[in-house]
Order: C-alpha cells, then structure tokens, then sequence
C-alpha cells in the first residue's frame, strides 16, 4: 500500500455508513454537515483556523486505488464486490466551503461546510477534523504566545516531542501562520518555505577536550552563523566567557558572533548575567537565545522577572498543546436530503453545549464602520437576506435570549468562503506568507480585550432570530412523545 494514500485514513463506522447507504439506495442522497468546535482552547479568547490546505490536497487526491480495495474485501463485513466497484470509481464530487486559514475563529462557529452526497460526506469527516482540529490547536497555542513574545523571536523547536513525522512539519507550518519565525524542522522547511533555523548539541561541546575548542571549532567551520549554547558546564564561569573569546576569533575574520543559548537553569538570572557580560565586553549587539520547555506562561513570567532574552525556541509545550493536547472539533449533520428539498435536522443532548445549530448557515463577521473593530459573528440560514442588505440586526446570547443589542452601520463579511464547487477547485490557496500575513491583519480587526492571554472578554457569537426560531422548534419536535 502507498503510505502516502490518505483515503482510508477513515474511521470504520464510516466505511460502514457508506456501505449501509449503497445497499439501502440511499447513497446519491445529499448532505449537508458542518465542522466546528465547542470550546475554546487554553482558556484563550480565540483561536486560530488552519488545516484547510492539506483539507483541500486530501479531498482532490481520494482514490480507492487496488491495495486500499484488497484490504476493505478483507475485512470481517464481507462488502459485496458491486459495493467495492463503486468505490473504485470514487471522486469527491461535492462542495467545500471554509474559513480562510489564518482567521480569528470562536466556538461554536462552522469552520467547514460540506455539502454532498452523504456517500462522499461521510467518507471524508475523520481525516477533515484530524487536519482542522491539531493545526487550529497548534496555531491558537502558537498565537498565544505571540501575544506575550511581542516583537521577540520565535523558533518552532518541536519535532523531536511531536507525535509522530505528520504532526512535527504540519505543526511547524501552523505555528508558523500564527507568527512564529522559524523552525527547526529541515523538512517543514523545504516544504513550506518556511525560514530553518539551529544552532549545536551539547554533545557538540562534549565531544570535544574542551568547552573553548567546541566552540572555536564550530565558529571555524560555520563562521557567519554562530549561535553557541553555553551550559554545558558552567554557565557563567565557563561557557560565556569562551563565547566571548570566540566571538574575538570571529572579529580578527571580519565576522561576528550572532548569539549565545541557554537552556537550562534560571534563565531570567542567567539571561540577566549574560547580557552584562556581554556588553562588558563590547557584545552588545549579541543576542541570547532561551530555551527548555518553554511556552506562554513561563515566557510571561521571565519578561514580569526582567528576562533578558531576545529569542525563544519553544517546543514540546508547543508542538503537543500540552496543557490541552485536542481541539475537540465536531462535523455535524445539520440538513438531509428529504422528497427533493433540504430537511433542517437537530443533535439534541442533556449537555447543552452538543445540542447543534439546525439548517445551512452562513456566517458573517459583523465589523462597525464607525471603528473597524468586529462586533459579532453571526450565523443566518442561507436564504436569509436582511443581512446582505445592511439591515438592522438584533444580537442576542442563543444560551441567555435577554442579553442583546443591535447594530447599525456595519459590514458583515461572509467568512465561509467557496473552495470547491461541484468537484471543481474554485479558490487557490494562498502562498503561507500570504497566510501568515493575513492573521496579523486579521487581529486588527479585533479590540485587545478579546485578544488577551488572561481573562479575555467573551467575544459574540450569535444566531439570527430566524436561526435561532428553527432550532427552537426542534427541539420542541423532538422532545414530543411520540404518538
């Protein structure tokens, strides 16, 4: 089997369904399922969407080729050959609407909508939220530290924690949308474009006699590019006073020292010594570089504690969201196929949060005219106008129907964007720069209280009355005992 074939990168029951559908003749019946998450990670006011990409190379390459049919005719079910024969003449034939990666996103907002035969729609549910859920968990971890980083640099260190090949270049290229500046993974790099950056071992330094001929060996061999790490031994008794003879060396070749990394021990001390020693010595210019299981909160309390540290290479907290390592997304069935028309369908639960939003939505940014700061995002069924005609609009809590206000003078930017059509690619994917550009600017959109690390103000998120009414009597409907 090629390892690199994704289409039975499915879960079972999927397989199951389609095969349900094939023999009851159900299967050409459209469907139309959304994606989204409940809550939001972290703690953090908002996340950040990624995955469509590699979403969109999936769905155009689903093949049933021979191996992935010779296992499924192996399997316990017995598939009937005709079933077999249909998947080999498999394509995604559908639509795809989505987000564009690098956009602010909140709970309980569809990120992906597909709309297809439910043959085609189940088939691809599992890979689409493994792709969204662990990119938009990286990318919102990414982000928030960003937020306390500010101007520093960020290196994506990551790979040698992450949980497996996949998850260390696709977690690269999300930490990378939501503002980080390197990485050190070579293959991220020569994928994505994406900056490479490193420095040595410590085993570098071990292999050699001496602490001062690593260093002079390194320097010698890679003379404009020389970061050296410093705690082999001795920190501030050995190791940055050899960086400082070395970076000597490098001046009588016409070259400079670019900097020196810690990673270990009290860094905000150890960055603090450093830096004077450094500038004692003419090094002003000699940036310090921090690692050792860095993320948002200890980079937070190292600034409060007076760090002096310019760049920070931040991995397994990163790479593996390790104070919350699953997003959680859902994709939810919320319109069937029923005697030629679309039929709004309901998930009612005791849990309130998975009772889900009935009907085909779009969603629109509502962003004020008078401060080009967003105000809402608002989910309307389709064939809702009011909306598109700038009317006034009525927001209101869906949990708490009291609490609301209404906004005039706004632009409502739909946000569910068309990526394939009938099968058809209709939008091409930006260049990662463009991305990365794009959720900067994006931010701007957004007030700093719903941007912050502690405590964010809870940003809106709210249905139209008409969307709400629906969901409303559904879950009357389906809470009447049946006669």
């Amino acid at each position: 089997m090629d390892g690199q074939s994704l289409t039975l990168h499915t879960d079972k029951y999927q397989i199951n369904m389609m095969y349900a559908h094939w023999k009851q003749g159900t299967m050409r019946d459209k469907a139309v399922f959304e994606a989204y998450f409940r809550k939001l990670p972290f703690g953090n006011g908002f996340a950040v969407f990624a995955g469509l990409e590699r979403i969109v190379r999936y769905m155009e390459s689903l093949r049933f080729g021979e191996a992935e049919l010779a296992y499924l005719a192996e399997q316990e079910e017995r598939y009937e050959p005709a079933f077999l024969e249909e998947l080999r003449a498999f394509r995604f034939s559908g639509s795809l609407h989505a987000v564009e990666e690098g956009t602010p996103v909140f709970a309980g907002v569809p990120l992906v909508r597909v709309e297809a035969s439910v043959f085609e729609a189940q088939l691809i549910e599992t890979a689409l939220l493994n792709f969204m859920n662990y990119q938009t968990l990286i990318a919102t971890k990414a982000a928030r530290i960003k937020q306390v980083a500010g101007t520093d640099v960020l290196l994506e260190f990551g790979t040698r924690r992450a949980q497996e090949a996949d998850a260390a270049i696709w977690g690269a290229r999300a930490a990378y949308i939501a503002g980080f500046h390197a990485t050190s993974n070579m293959r991220a790099g020569m994928l994505f474009g994406i900056p490479a950056k490193g420095t040595h071992a410590h085993s570098w330094v071990q292999g050699h006699d001496t602490e001062e001929e690593a260093f002079r060996r390194f320097a010698e061999a890679l003379p404009d590019h020389v970061t050296l790490l410093v705690d082999t031994y001795d920190t501030l008794r050995s190791g940055v006073p050899n960086a400082i003879k070395t970076a000597r060396l490098l001046e009588s070749m016409g070259k400079r020292l670019q900097a020196i990394r810690l990673d270990s021990g009290d860094l905000a001390y150890l960055s603090q010594r450093a830096r004077e020693m450094l500038d004692e010595a003419g090094l002003p210019d000699v940036r310090i570089v921090a690692s050792n299981d860095l993320d948002e909160n200890i980079i937070m309390n190292l600034k409060a504690q007076g760090a002096r540290i310019d760049v920070w290479g931040v991995g397994t907290q990163l790479i593996t969201a390790a104070d919350q390592p699953a997003l959680g997304g859902v994709y939810k069935l919320v319109a069937r196929e029923k005697d030629g028309r679309y039929e709004p369908v309901i998930k009612v639960s005791g849990n309130p949060e998975k009772v889900t939003n009935p009907g085909i939505k779009d969603v629109y940014r509502i962003v004020s005219r008078a401060t080009g700061k967003a105000e809402a995002d608002y989910m309307a069924l389709r064939h809702e106008d009011d909306i598109r005609r700038g009317e006034r609009l009525k927001l209101f809590d869906p949990v708490h129907p009291y609490i609301h206000k209404h906004v005039e003078e706004y632009d409502a930017i739909p946000l569910l964007k068309p990526i394939i059509v009938d099968g058809v690619a209709v939008y091409e994917l930006p260049t990662l720069e463009r991305i990365r550009a794009y959720h900067a600017e994006q931010l701007q959109q957004f007030w700093p209280q719903y941007l912050r690390k502690l405590h964010p103000e809870t940003y809106r998120v709210n249905l139209s009355q008409e969307a709400w009414q629906l969901k409303m009597d559904l879950i009357a409907k389906h809470r009447e005992p049946e006669q």
